[in-house]
Parts: structure tokens; sequence; C-alpha cells
């Protein structure tokens, strides 16, 4: 009888182990698919963004899955969540594109951050301490070199955040969202300004006077400012793209 039962004991215990592992297999298997959809959508979105994807580009799930050596599945996840972005658009069996960029889209999209910035800027001006206009002043100096895509990488990313930076000095949590919302909008738009033409010299120097309105707390003015700056890229891109023949603006 002690054996038996010793026995019975043996098998509820494996059994139960069994049924445990089971559990464990079906929480960490959905987790692990979510996670190869986040990395697989976080690969192609940078490769959008940064316009080693371009505008027009057509594309499909096994071109992505051969190159990244995985299955169609999180590939076709991936990009149906930057479809709903806004940044691929879809076709029923033939594939994906990547995302034109149109005349219209770069003036709606500045004509709001525009608006947008303006608030900020005249805000940030009177509630950002000495020190945090400091490190405006040091982003507002950083410089690219053209062709070098670890250089590119790094002057788009200063660029993001002194904009980011004044957004959040404005002290509304909400407007500095909105602003910061349009600004990885544009990102991708800033990438393809900087791929045909060299934007240093009137990044810098529109920056640069921003920084030093900021500095005399002269709000009205680096709100104009930043309207100036804003229209200045606004132009600069659109005259670049319309006369680059291998861009892929929509007119």
């Amino acid at each position: 009888m002690k054996s038996s039962n010793h026995e019975e004991q043996a098998v509820i215990a494996a059994q139960k182990k069994t049924r445990q592992k089971s559990s464990s297999k079906a929480r960490s298997g959905p987790k692990k698919a979510s996670s190869m959809t986040d990395r697989v959508y976080a690969i192609i979105r940078n490769e959008v963004i940064t316009c080693k994807l371009p505008p027009g580009l057509e594309v499909s799930e096994q071109e992505f899955a051969q190159r990244l050596e995985i299955s169609k599945t999180p590939v076709r996840e991936a990009l149906a969540r930057l479809a709903l972005e806004g940044l691929v658009e879809t076709y029923p069996r033939r594939g994906y594109r990547i995302t034109p960029v149109a005349v219209k889209d770069i003036n709606d999209l500045f004509t709001v951050r525009g608006a947008l910035e303006g608030v900020a800027t005249e805000l940030a001006t009177e509630r950002m301490h000495d020190d945090e206009i400091a490190t405006l002043e040091t982003l507002a100096g950083a410089n690219y070199t053209p062709g070098e895509s670890t250089s590119v990488d790094a002057f788009v990313s200063a660029n993001l955040k002194f904009h980011s930076a004044i957004a959040k000095g404005s002290g509304v949590t909400r407007l500095a969202n909105m602003v910061i919302s349009h600004l990885e909008e544009a990102t991708r738009l800033f990438y393809m300004g900087v791929n045909v033409r060299d934007v240093n010299p009137e990044t810098n120097e529109d920056h640069l006077r921003i920084v030093a309105l900021m500095k005399e707390r002269s709000g009205e003015e680096a709100r104009q400012a930043m309207l100036h700056h804003n229209e200045n890229t606004r132009r600069g891109l659109l005259a670049s793209l319309v006369s680059d023949r291998q861009s892929s603006l929509q007119l």
C-alpha cells in the first residue's frame, strides 16, 4: 500500500510539474512573439524615418523576413502598426509602399508646428532657467558632415533635443506633447532635407538667434525667431526636394 501511495504521489507531482511548464510556455509564448514584433517594428520604423527606406519604395513581408532572418508573422504585424501611423501604405496582394511625401503634407505640418512652437518658445523664454538655456546654446552649435550617416544621425538628434527642450521648457505638458509629436513626424522630412543639401549654416544661425533672444528674456522676439526658423526650414526643404530629380516628392 505504501508503495502504491508513493507511486500515486509521484504521478500527481509529475502531472503538476507538466501543467506548470505548459502554463509557463503559454505565458511566455505571446510575450516572446510580441517582443519580436516590437523589435521588427523598431528596425523598420527607424529605416523609414532615416530614409534608408525612401518614400515611395515598394517593400514586401518576404524581403524583410529574409533580411532579418525571421518568420513573416512579426513582419506583418510590424507593418500593420506602421500603416496605422501613416508611414506605410498597404496594397492587398501586392505588398506595401513607404508612404510618399507630398507638398501639402509639408506645408500642413509646418503650419501647425510653427504655431505650436511659437507659443512654446515665448513661454519657455520666461520660464527656463539660465543653465537650461546654456544647454540649448550647446545643442544649437551642432553640425554634420553631409553624406556621413553617423554624423547626420547625431545632428538630427541634437536638433530634436533642441526643439523638444524648448517645448518642455514652456511648462505646459499638453503643449509640449503636441510639439514633440509634430517634431517626430517632421524627423523624416528633416532627414530628407539634410540628405540633399547642407543645412548647417541656416540651422546654426537660426538656433543661435533663438537662444540669444531667450537669454535676453525677449519672449515675443524669440517667438518670432522660431516662426522665422520654421518658415526657413519649410522653404529650404521644399526647394531642395522639388529640384532634386531623385526625390519622390508628390506635387
